[in-house]
Parts: C-alpha cells; sequence; structure tokens
C-alpha cells in the first residue's frame, strides 16, 4: 500500500512541474489534480472520473497508470455484497375461487369474439383492391434529418516516447527527465545499430552529432537540428525544441 496523493505531488515536484502546465497537457482542471494529490476524491464527479483521471496523471508523470487505478479501487471501493432475494408475497394469501373462474370465462368469450371477428373480416374483405407496397430497395432511405454522431476527437499523448538509433554511425548523448537541471536517464556513447528508448512527459537530450542518430518521438520520426557541435533540445509529446545547451 502507498500514498496515491503523496506520490503524485512528489512526481510533479521531481519534474519541477506547475498546476498549469500539467492542466493544460493532461486537459485535467487545476482543482481536480489538486483533489488528486489531497486524496479528496469526493469532490470529483464520479468514480468513473477519478479513475480515468488518476490513469492520465499518473501516466503523464512518467508513472504506471494501472498501479494507481487498483490502488485506488482497493482502498475506496467496496466489494459488492450479495442482496439475498425476498420472496414474493403477491401469492401469499388468499384468493377467491370464484373470481378467479369469472375471469376466466370472460378471457375465454373475447378470445372467441376476436376469432369470429377475424374470420368475417377474411371472408368478406377479399375483394378489396389491395394496395401495392412501394419497393424501396433500389432508392435510398428517405433523410431523417438526424446528424450522424460526431468522431471523437483524437488527443495528443500525455507522456514522450522516445526511441533513438545509431543509423549511421556512433554519437555521444545525454539525456535528463524534464529538464537539463532534471534528473539523469542516460549518459554515454551510443554506438552503431544499437537503440535506446525513454518515456517521460518531457526529456532534455544533448547530442554530439545528431546526423550520426535516428530519433522517432510516438512512432514518427523527427529530425534535431545539427549546427555543427552539440546540440540540445527539449522534447514534449508534440514537439522537438531547440534550447541552449548549459554552460
Amino acid at each position: 500500500m502507498f500514498e496515491i496523493g503523496n506520490s503524485l505531488r512528489e512526481a510533479r515536484l521531481r519534474q519541477t512541474l506547475d498546476f498549469p502546465e500539467v492542466e493544460q497537457a493532461t486537459k485535467i482542471r487545476g482543482k481536480y489534480l489538486r483533489a488528486l494529490e489531497d486524496e479528496q476524491f469526493d469532490i470529483l464527479p464520479g468514480q468513473t472520473y477519478v479513475k480515468g483521471f488518476l490513469r492520465t496523471y499518473s501516466e503523464y508523470l512518467g508513472l504506471d497508470g494501472q498501479l494507481y487505478v487498483d490502488e485506488y479501487n482497493s482502498r475506496y471501493i467496496p466489494g459488492d455484497e450479495e442482496t439475498p432475494l425476498r420472496a414474493s408475497s403477491t401469492n401469499a394469501v388468499g384468493r377467491n375461487p370464484r373470481v378467479e373462474s369469472s375471469v376466466v370465462l370472460v378471457a375465454l368469450a373475447a378470445i372467441g369474439i376476436l376469432t369470429a371477428l377475424v374470420v368475417v373480416a377474411w371472408r368478406f374483405g377479399s375483394d378489396t383492391p389491395k394496395t401495392a407496397i412501394p419497393d424501396f430497395s433500389s432508392q435510398p432511405p428517405a433523410a431523417t434529418g438526424a446528424k450522424a454522431p460526431a468522431k471523437p476527437r483524437k488527443t495528443a499523448p500525455a507522456v514522450a516516447r522516445l526511441s533513438v538509433t545509431g543509423a549511421l554511425g556512433s554519437s555521444w548523448m545525454e539525456v535528463h527527465a524534464g529538464s537539463a537541471g532534471g534528473p539523469e536517464v542516460f549518459r554515454g556513447t551510443l554506438e552503431a545499430g544499437a537503440t535506446v528508448r525513454f518515456s517521460r512527459p518531457r526529456l532534455y537530450v544533448l547530442v554530439g552529432r545528431p546526423a550520426n542518430l535516428r530519433f522517432r518521438l510516438n512512432g514518427r520520426v523527427v529530425q534535431l537540428p545539427d549546427r555543427g557541435s552539440p546540440t540540445s533540445v527539449l522534447i514534449t509529446p508534440k514537439r522537438v525544441t531547440p534550447v541552449s545547451a548549459p554552460a
């Protein structure tokens, strides 16, 4: 068991992220982000929103979203209890046999009358002209004016999944989570043919020879600017932004 709120808050502070920045990236309102970190889940509209926001927020911070949802389920959602079925009391007491017999006789009489009406209608209605039923098989149905349901809009991923491969040769590379001052996740020379992968909301990358490497961000190939010297960029789920290398 772990503290859901404190774990989320510590992960956010480690990456020097503030609520407005997280709100813009995850599309979750700031007051709900604070409620998740304070474990005030009753502020959110319902359990479905709590689970969805927990998963999105934790994965944006580079955490295991399913682990947080499971922890919430185990601590805040009680198990379903079986409710014993109650015996129906409608058959308990005393029915009047005379009333039941009368009801049966009335029902039989109604069925007989209905049958007679159907027979008479069939015999004497055969001479009436039949109305042709239009064939709509070769023409489209009439428009009802109902609008087609809107397609759900695709949202950008909350995590930058970056893979780097030594395609044309080797290159020295340094990678930090969040910013140049963030935790270091890789430092060394990436040899030709080797591949490394990273998954963070933001990545700071410093490369000696970017032309030797191939970069893929969330499945698509991206190009790093080659300035003839070590190149530094800030990578988010949507873009690659050149930045000045620290002195």
